[in-house]
């Protein structure tokens, strides 16, 4: 509505320059600010809506205005819920004032925001950035809002307030004839220049005459001829409020230009317009006003800033000069023992250093001893009775509310007048009573502030003269009858006349913004602290070093940096119950060597702020003395440092070797430097020091004897500092005697280039000596002379870095030096064929599949501003494919395939792609934006209690096949249900995000025919039939999970939530659970799987699903009681344990409430989502019926069978060596094989002859090593030919493929060796194979 009427003035402007539509909110990332001390809230800024906020602000502060908006209901404006509704009667603008006008009254927030209310105008974010003019505005406003309320009982509402009438009369000097014409007005307009002020203005209207005469006669109609006349105005009918709309800008027809008048203009705080009327016989009251309101503008013409003067008519702030917002302390020392005595006197002087003056009872009774150090009982009760009858007695004085639980000073009550106080102390009682100014609330001194935006500041009535002129002076005059009176209940009451429904919503919002701004506080106070437990730990090798892992060891607290040091130690103590003893808190930090204990932490009365204890600091608590029974030494004085200590070997015969050996060290920093000898078990020798950073062999420094018992610290050496111990018969040094410290002491400065250009040379490689700054291309020239190459070589080639596995890198730019290209000295180089890219080029790396194999990478280069559909055509063409079924894929760090390129048209410099990248080409298309790739899986729990009898056969048939996911088990173990995990693979499916889960579970489960194809797609080649082989009677029958770790993992709940709610990604996998019965599950809802132990043996029987309601907390009680009553137990005969598959343990749940700490005596609180139970959906619990079997142990025998196995497979990977066919023998490979093998199988035979029995048992092995070890996460294994050098990965993997049956990112990609049976690929391999792993 505005904008359009706006438009106008800037329709030479282009709205592409301001941008256009809506503007973007971002969201505030802390709650809005309360209010300041004023108690009055402003309107934030939007960008140039000052102007706007003013108008606002003087609307708001203008009761009758704001109280008549107020009476309007939803009855008449409808409601803002409803405007979104076609047929919906909602008067959008009414309705967003009133809520402004309620945040203004009742929000605590600072300023309050106008986003609302511009929306409902019309304005786009150009609008909002543009400053108009404010009388304008005011005119276009009430213009909005008579349109907008046409129709309701507020129609009048601005005829009502602000409409007014003017009548111009010609008045004929002959026949006395009056001419009348009545204009209405809303604002008068009045002139600044050339005009003294106000009322002057006012009496040049509406007093003086202009005359028609001589040259300037009036055509009369009632004498038919021109004759003298005289012209006038007069004020007809006067509003009860009346604005005066100041000419401040003019145009200078000299110059040609706009300039703003900034002389003296003076306007009166109450003006009298009774000689300015047309009729002068009523009261000189009716005609009196007094300005309440002052728009400033500040500034030019052209631009410049408002703000506005606001009287406070119904006293809402707090006129409060911030310098005396607090009043000064009363020096109560300096009083004399006789005015101490006096009780009144000390009551009055602690009640008037409260801002309000209010205080609670009790309150007063600490203050007074706070301040006389005595209390009221011991000093005045015998004398004067108790506190409050005291208080009571003196009415005239305290005024007690009408529970008696505050006091306060009655407002007329001045320590002077006093009768019961001495004429000697008056002096000091008036230093004690002074009042600042502007606490007087007397209808006499009128509450002024300055709104100037989010800020409002009270000021003095004599300040409106200071903008009668100048730059910043007054632009727009409100004045308000002096009649109309405001009735006493409205008198400081901001929730007067506010409707029900504001008052509920901003009562709400307040809540809000406490809740917020609590969680705000405590957001930006809390901080990190790793709590280091001392029984975790022990003292080894001169530092501490945790005794089973570092996880275990080291507790994460959230706790508020404002808390003093004694409330943390007190937290501690309640989180670790089990310490008993003295608690020493102490900071640690972690060397080299491992974990060092620095500080003592003392003084629990200081805040953690004061004792500068930082975010992330590591404490260690322990009882100050030893760790183990060890004492630990602490400071940073004994600070351990590993050095490396490099000593001649020994013989067996005790005789020195030439061959250096290099050892790790600790030593604490203040320990003498000879003590190396003790450490290395030397008796005698020279001792050399070669600092971390030092390079060469002069860098090496001997050690004086007489320095020996100097320290580490004092020698300067630090972590990483190596020691050579020499004899000191020897003449000769050591290290030009060990080869591989020649290179290292010695400083590089030469490259090796490598010819890869194919051509003819007697050198294959060269050396070029460089320093850091030589440019690219004089080495590359210099390396083509002294290879002796062709000259042409010298436009047509590059330089290529080589890694140390052979493979080339990304050409380096010619004008690149040595540093700028990031090259190290001693690096190599290989000379190719080809120019380098240039700047705005890049050099790509590209494979097709996932499965990327060295050297199978080829390369491209390609513009930077090639957009990724054109990359791919190019890449397409390079790789010999053809069709527009591909898309490119990022490579991962682990080199897998990692994010897609989405955006086809986007550039690549857009994407952020680099030279070097390596890009995948994947076969099939990406799905639309908005829309998921989702593979389906089909979950079926072994032995779980559901009705799909009918299909177990059929089910245990299929999933043994390829195409399903199952845990690793144990063979001849007890057979559990809960070491069973099928999945079995039923296809992928494009669905929209703003599906919902229950759209997904139906139309995935319906027929073919009946799926809605546009609220999912299935990729041509995935039709799901498997579901035709399960009868399911409805949506509500499945349970959805998503897939993690080959596991079920997050449990997908609410059926009407929408897919992009539950942020899956594009890699989730999801797999659906068939159910006995309909399920619906809250959010308060938790899955568990439990299993009662079966009386006797060591195994359990079947799962069932056991749903628990955590409404009343997450304890182990309420899960205990669920478990009983699911079980139809006493809570009293059963014990529970969490089963943890990937240790093949049982965890107990113990009965928390029979458990007393022995420090506070207080039961501990459990939280089983916490450490270290973590309970969520899908877990197995096991239950031990007590009244049949009374003993602590939960395991099973597979249990006890996956224990050995993990241990013996730990043991093997530490005896583990390098090896080339080594992988053939590991523990991991040999629990693959179905019975065991003569090693001389599994390794490359060696005779060269034609012997397939080894290969072929080895692929086998192979296929079932990676489907144990899960090749799509992290391992890979292959297969490399050793006489022809050719790869034979790709047959390795269709064997896999049949084995891992198409696991998430590794056999989805090989869908053309999907068919191929295992047992064909063995005659086709040859028999001299090795293997190699590389595990990451």
């Amino acid at each position: 509505m505005f904008g359009d009427l706006f438009e106008e003035d800037y329709s030479s402007v282009s709205n592409d320059h301001y941008g256009k539509g809506k503007k973007l909110k971002t969201k505030a990332l802390e709650p809005p600010a309360p209010r300041e001390f004023t108690n009055l809230s402003g309107i934030r800024n939007q960008g140039g809506t000052c102007y706007l906020n003013s108008l606002l602000q003087t609307l708001h502060f203008t009761p009758e205005f704001r109280e008549a908006l107020f009476s309007l209901g939803p009855e008449e404006l409808g409601s803002l819920e409803d405007k979104d509704k076609p047929d919906a009667k909602v008067r959008i603008i009414p309705l967003q004032l009133q809520r402004l006008f309620a945040q203004l009254l009742l929000l605590d927030q600072e300023a309050a925001s106008t986003t609302d209310l511009t929306d409902s105008f019309g304005w786009t974010s150009d609008e909002e950035m543009r400053q108009h003019d404010v009388q304008e505005l005011n005119r276009i406003l009430f213009s909005a809002l008579e349109t907008s309320l046409v129709g309701t009982s507020g129609h009048d509402l601005i005829n009502r307030l602000y409409h007014g009438t003017i009548v111009n009369q010609i008045v004929c000097k002959e026949c006395k004839n009056v001419s009348e014409k009545q204009e209405d007005f809303l604002d008068l307009t009045v002139a600044v220049r050339n005009v003294s002020g106000l009322e002057d203005a006012l009496w040049n209207m509406y007093v003086e005459e202009e005359v028609f005469d001589y040259d300037n006669l009036y055509h009369c109609g009632t004498c038919d001829r021109l004759v003298k006349a005289a012209k006038s105005a007069k004020l007809r009918k006067l509003p009860p409020f009346l604005t005066f709309s100041l000419l401040r800008f003019n145009f200078d027809f000299v110059k040609c230009e706009r300039y703003k008048e900034t002389s003296c203009y003076t306007f009166p705080l109450r003006i009298n317009l009774k000689p300015f009327c047309e009729q002068s016989e009523l009261d000189d009251l009716e005609y009196m006003y007094d300005l309440f309101s002052v728009i400033i503008h500040k500034g030019g013409c052209y631009g410049g800033h408002y703000h506005v003067y606001i009287k406070d008519v119904d006293h809402l702030g707090n006129w409060q000069f911030q310098e005396d917002k607090s009043n000064p302390d009363v020096n109560l020392e300096d009083l004399q023992n006789e005015e101490i005595d006096d009780p009144l006197m000390i009551l009055k002087a602690v009640l008037l250093q409260e801002e309000s003056n209010l205080i609670p009872v009790d309150q007063l009774g600490q203050k007074l001893l706070k301040k006389i150090g005595i209390s009221w009982n011991k000093k005045y009760r015998k004398q004067y009775g108790p506190l409050r009858k005291f208080l009571q007695l003196h009415s005239q004085i305290f005024l007690l509310s009408s529970d008696e639980s505050t006091v306060s000073l009655l407002k007329d009550c001045s320590l002077q007048t006093e009768s019961d106080i001495r004429r000697n102390d008056q002096q000091l009682l008036k230093t004690l009573t002074s009042e600042p100014p502007g606490l007087n609330d007397r209808p006499s001194c009128p509450h002024w502030f300055d709104v100037n935006d989010s800020q409002v500041q009270p000021i003095k009535e004599e300040d409106i003269e200071q903008q009668f002129q100048g730059k910043e002076s007054a632009y727009m005059l409100f004045y308000r009858k002096s009649q109309l009176q405001r009735p006493p209940e409205a008198r400081a009451n901001p929730r007067y006349r506010v409707p029900c429904h504001l008052l509920n919503e901003m009562d709400a919002a307040n809540i809000e913004l406490q809740i917020k701004r609590a969680e705000c506080d405590s957001t930006n106070n809390n901080f990190e602290l790793h709590l280091h437990l001392g029984p975790y730990y022990h003292f080894f090798n001169g530092a501490l070093h945790p005794v089973v892992s570092q996880t275990e060891s080291m507790w994460d607290l959230t706790f508020d940096k404002r808390k003093t040091l004694g409330d943390l130690r007190q937290s501690i103590f309640q989180l670790l119950e089990f310490w008993e003893g003295d608690m020493v808190l102490s900071v640690a930090k972690f060397v080299p060597a491992g974990l060092h204990v620095y500080q003592t932490l003392d003084g629990d009365h200081l805040t953690l702020c004061e004792i500068e204890i930082a975010d992330g600091e590591d404490i260690f608590v322990w009882n100050g003395v030893e760790v183990g029974g060890i004492q630990i030494p602490a400071g940073s004085d004994c600070e351990p440092l590993l050095l490396n200590v490099l000593h001649p070997a020994t013989s067996s015969e005790e005789e020195q070797c030439q061959q250096l050996i290099d050892s790790p060290y600790v030593f604490p920093s203040n320990a003498e430097i000879g003590s190396v000898f003790t450490a290395c078990a030397i008796p005698d020798g020279v001792i050399l020091v070669n600092s971390a950073e030092s390079v060469g062999e002069e860098s090496w420094t001997t050690i004086p004897k007489e320095d020996l018992k100097k320290t580490f610290r004092e020698q300067g050496l630090r972590n990483g500092s190596s020691i050579l111990i020499q004899d000191s018969n020897d003449g000769n040094s050591l290290l030009t005697k060990r080869g591989k410290w020649i290179t290292s002491v010695n400083e590089v400065d030469w490259l090796q280039v490598k010819n890869l250009c194919q051509l003819d040379s007697e050198e294959e490689q060269v050396k070029i000596s460089a320093t850091l700054n030589t440019v690219v291309f004089d080495i590359r020239i210099k390396a083509i002379k002294e290879l002796k190459l062709m000259k042409e070589l010298a436009e047509d080639s590059c330089l290529r870095p080589i890694d140390r596995d052979g493979k080339l890198l990304c050409p380096v730019p010619d004008n690149y030096t040595l540093k700028e290209a990031e090259l190290k000295m001693g690096s190599s180089l290989g000379l190719c064929p080809g120019k380098a890219p240039t700047s705005s080029q890049l050099f790509l790396f590209f494979a097709v599949g996932s499965d990327v194999q060295p050297g199978m990478e080829m390369e491209i280069i390609v513009e930077e501003t090639i957009s990724v559909r054109d990359c791919l055509k190019v890449m397409l063409e390079k790789s010999g494919l053809s069709g527009d079924a591909w898309h490119l894929r990022k490579m991962d760090w682990c080199y897998e395939a990692g994010e897609a390129l989405w955006e086809e048209d986007a550039a690549l410099k857009e994407l952020m792609l680099s030279s070097g990248d390596t890009l995948l080409l994947i076969e099939g298309k990406l799905p639309p934006l908005g829309f998921l790739k989702v593979p389906i899986w089909w979950y079926q729990p072994r032995g779980t209690l559901h009705h799909w009898k009918s299909h177990q056969d059929q089910t245990n048939c299929t999933f043994s096949q390829g195409g399903v996911w199952r845990a690793n088990s144990i063979q001849d173990a007890p057979s559990d249900a809960h070491a069973e995990v099928s999945l079995r693979y039923l296809g992928d499916v494009e669905i929209s995000e703003d599906a919902t889960l229950g759209e997904l579970k139906s139309q995935v489960s319906l027929p073919p025919a009946a799926r809605t194809l546009l609220v999912i797609w299935l990729l041509p080649a995935m039709t799901l039939p498997s579901f035709s082989e399960f009868s399911i009677p409805s949506p509500a029958f499945l349970r959805a999970w998503t897939v993690e770790s080959r596991r079920p993992g997050r449990l997908l709940r609410v059926h009407y939530q929408r897919l992009r709610e539950y942020k899956l990604g594009q890699r989730t996998e999801i797999c659906l659970e068939p159910l006995q019965k309909e399920e619906n599950l809250g959010p308060q809802h938790v899955l568990l799987r439990t299993q009662m132990r079966l009386p006797g043996k060591r195994a359990y029987a079947l799962p069932v699903d056991l749903v628990w309601d955590t409404a009343r907390g997450w304890t182990a009680g309420s899960l205990r009681h669920r478990v009983a009553d699911f079980y139809s137990l006493p809570v009293e005969k059963i014990e529970i344990a969490k089963y943890l598959p990937e240790k093949f343990e049982w965890l107990p749940v113990p009965s928390w409430n029979q458990q007393i700490t022995k420090r506070k005596k207080k039961k501990k609180q459990d939280n089983l989502q916490g450490a270290p139970y973590h309970l969520k959906d899908g877990d197995t619990i096991g239950i031990k019926n007590l009244l049949v079997e009374d003993d602590d142990d939960f395991s099973t025998v597979r249990d006890d069978i996956g224990r050995e196995k993990q241990k013996a497979f730990a043991l093997g990977r530490k005896k583990r060596k390098p090896f080339v066919c080594g992988a053939a023998t590991s523990p991991l490979l040999q629990r693959c094989l179905p019975a065991p093998v003569d090693q001389k199988l599994l390794s490359p035979s060696t005779s060269g002859a034609s012997d397939s029995t080894g290969p072929t048992l080895l692929l086998q092995v192979l296929a079932r090593f990676l489907v144990s070890a899960r090749c799509g996460h992290g391992l890979r294994a292959l297969l490399c030919h050793e006489q022809r050098g050719r790869s034979i990965a790709g047959q390795a993997s269709a064997l896999v493929t049949r084995s891992v049956a198409r696991p998430p990112r590794l056999a989805r990609t090989w869908p053309h060796h999907r068919c191929q049976p295992a047992d064909t690929l063995a005659p086709t391999l040859e028999p001299r194979h090795h293997l190699y792993t590389k595990i990451d």
